[in-house]
């Protein structure tokens, strides 16, 4: 290495743009949705955010996802995350929006439904994500598909079918608001022990109606919220969906049922599965390797024929530089690594020349 900005040589394929409908992604290393717990107590962006997500569009991330995003307020996990229902929430989004694009990167947001993870603390204040926060101390009770706690949180209520209705009407409202704000993608959160990924999996949906049992009704709200979703967004914006290849729990959702979803979610028009595993219980940690569900996403990819990307444990940078030589991946999204560095995804894709890199930066190289 000749300096500290620079790697090695450049990651070719990662480096080429990338396009669905109609979105051209400059290059294949994204930004993954990493809550910030900074918004104000109405949901809304605040510099904060402005500063971090416009910081990582400078820095090179084809595509800058915004955190995971609450479609009402009972669907936050905290107090302070952000929201899109409200005029004034749609109206910072469009600020942020412009933001990540201003630099050339293309602005996604995340939809979200925290279901049974629903009103807890901040990570860093008490006992964080594992910490519940009391109706009286302005909590919330949270609802699941069954009354059945994450760890030592609220035991949530059971949703009513008015509620499950409600839902796939507030995820379509989030997308149409997203469309508005400016943003160019939108993802659907349906894994890491989430609302979505709580209906799907055995584990945690307990119910006997129409949403409960086999793999075809615990799929019902999913499927039902990601037609909702493609239908409201606009048709020349893609669609992605965060799902888990794997509960890894005896009993959970293992690859072949993550295979029928996803070939549901690609006939209903869906344009990017982001491949997890793990996170729906709070005894149940995934495997600690990197590159953890890039043969997940391998897989399905090859069954479902539409685009992927691994999410989880890519902060090697040979490892990537691995991945774009020999896996049919269409693009890595990447999440702690660019929290430690805002510059990881311009140190990947840049030739040690200075093309890429932001003129008013150009001194440093």
């Amino acid at each position: 290495m000749s300096g500290p900005l620079e790697m090695s040589t450049a990651i070719e394929k990662f480096s080429r743009p990338l396009k669905l409908r109609g979105l051209k992604i400059p290059n294949r290393i994204w930004m993954s949705p990493m809550c910030q717990y900074s918004a104000t107590e109405d949901g809304v962006p605040t510099s904060w955010h402005m500063v971090h997500y416009g910081s990582r569009a400078v820095g090179g991330a084809g595509m800058v996802m915004v955190e995971s995003t609450a479609v009402g307020p009972r669907h936050r996990t905290t107090a302070h995350d952000l929201g899109i229902w409200s005029a004034e929430q749609v109206g910072a989004h469009r600020k942020l929006a412009a933001q990540i694009k201003d630099p050339g990167a293309v602005a996604a947001v995340q939809l979200q439904s925290a279901g049974r993870k629903s009103s807890h603390m901040v990570p860093w204040l008490g006992k964080g994500q594992n910490g519940a926060v009391p109706v009286e101390d302005g909590g919330w009770i949270p609802m699941a598909p069954s009354a059945t706690p994450f760890g030592q949180l609220t035991v949530p209520d059971a949703m009513t079918a008015a509620e499950v209705e409600a839902t796939v009407e507030a995820f379509a409202q989030a997308a149409v608001n997203a469309a508005e704000a400016g943003y160019d993608v939108v993802e659907i959160h349906a894994a890491h022990g989430y609302l979505l990924h709580q209906f799907l999996s055995p584990v945690t949906n307990r119910r006997t109606d129409e949403f409960g049992g086999g793999l075809e009704n615990r799929m019902r709200l999913p499927l039902r919220v990601c037609k909702a979703v493609r239908g409201a967004f606009p048709q020349d914006r893609p669609v992605f969906v965060r799902l888990t290849a794997t509960d890894w729990i005896d009993g959970g959702i293992t690859i072949d049922e993550a295979l029928v979803f996803a070939v549901r979610l690609a006939a209903l028009g869906i344009d990017l599965l982001d491949v997890t595993s793990g996170a729906l219980a709070i005894d149940a940690p995934p495997p600690n390797r990197q590159g953890l569900n890039l043969e997940f996403a391998e897989v399905l990819k090859d069954v479902a024929g539409i685009a992927v990307a691994p999410v989880g444990q890519l902060s090697d940078p040979e490892l990537l530089r691995k991945v774009a030589e020999t896996s049919s991946v269409d693009a890595v999204i990447v999440g702690r690594a660019l929290l430690r560095d805002p510059y990881f995804a311009l140190r990947l894709t840049a030739h040690p020349s200075k093309e890429r890199w932001p003129s008013q930066y150009h001194r440093a190289l």
